[in-house]
This record gives structure tokens, C-alpha cells and sequence, in this order.
């Protein structure tokens, strides 16, 4: 089973009415900006896509050398995630006249746009890597018994 590329989970939940009843308009669930945001979160969420921007994030680097560097990532999958990153504009892929010829990878400022969020993310999932453990731990013996 592959990993899909592919927004989930967009469609907005039902806003409980409250006593006395709420008069703001309900989203529409069909609004273009929701489904626009879900599907930019879904890229840059990711995480081969962080780990590709974090690679990224000090210049310019060929497919073999970010395929090194991102530890279990497949040659397919980062094919398809330097693709999904060029096309939204994160990602700039140059092709030098050489032989053999010579591909480098790059972000976009937009893309370094991205670095300092990414960076902020990873750090915290760092520093809470154990309470989300022992909460994972506390979550499974509760429901596997």
C-alpha cells in the first residue's frame, strides 16, 4: 500500500447550536478556500515533503544526493514528491547541458518561505517525542484490553 498524495479528511463538521442559537453563517462546505488549504496542508504536511524541504533548505541538491540524505525514502516516492513540490511552486528543478546531464533541486522563495514553519514543527515533534509515546502507550493499553 503506497502513500497517497491526495487531500483527506476536508469536510468541514457541523457547528453544534448553541442556546441561544448561533446566527454566524456556516462555512460552506463546498467553499473553494477550504478545499484550497486542505490540499496545500496534505503537500507541505507531508513527511517525505518536510523532510525534502528541510534537505532543501541550505541549496541547491541533485536527486541522487537528496535520496542519500532522506533515509527510507524510495526513488519513486521522491519522484513523485519532487513533482508535487515543483508544481505547487515550492521547488525548482534546473536541467544543466551536460553529459550526462545534471538535475539540481531548489526552493523557490516561496519554498524558503516554508523553512522556518517546517524547522518549528520538527523541533517540537523532537522535543515531545516521549510524552507522545507514553501517551500512545496509555491510549493502546485503555482500548487493546
Amino acid at each position: 500500500m503506497g502513500t497517497s498524495l491526495k487531500p483527506a479528511n476536508i469536510e468541514l463538521p457541523a457547528r453544534p447550536r448553541p442556546n441561544p442559537p448561533d446566527t454566524r453563517p456556516m462555512p460552506d462546505p463546498n467553499h473553494a478556500d477550504c478545499r484550497g488549504v486542505a490540499s496545500v496542508l496534505s503537500r507541505v504536511g507531508d513527511k517525505w515533503s518536510v523532510l525534502v524541504i528541510m534537505m532543501l533548505s541550505d541549496g541547491p541538491k541533485r536527486f541522487n544526493e537528496l535520496k542519500r540524505t532522506i533515509n527510507g525514502i524510495s526513488q519513486r516516492m521522491l519522484t513523485l514528491t519532487l513533482r508535487g513540490l515543483e508544481r505547487d511552486g515550492l521547488v525548482t528543478r534546473t536541467i544543466f547541458p551536460t553529459i550526462p546531464p545534471r538535475v539540481d533541486y531548489e526552493l523557490t522563495d516561496l519554498g524558503r518561505g516554508l523553512q522556518q514553519p517546517v524547522k518549528a514543527l520538527g523541533e517540537w515533534a523532537i522535543a515531545h517525542l516521549e510524552q507522545i509515546a507514553a501517551a500512545r502507550t496509555r491510549f493502546d493499553a485503555r482500548n487493546d484490553g
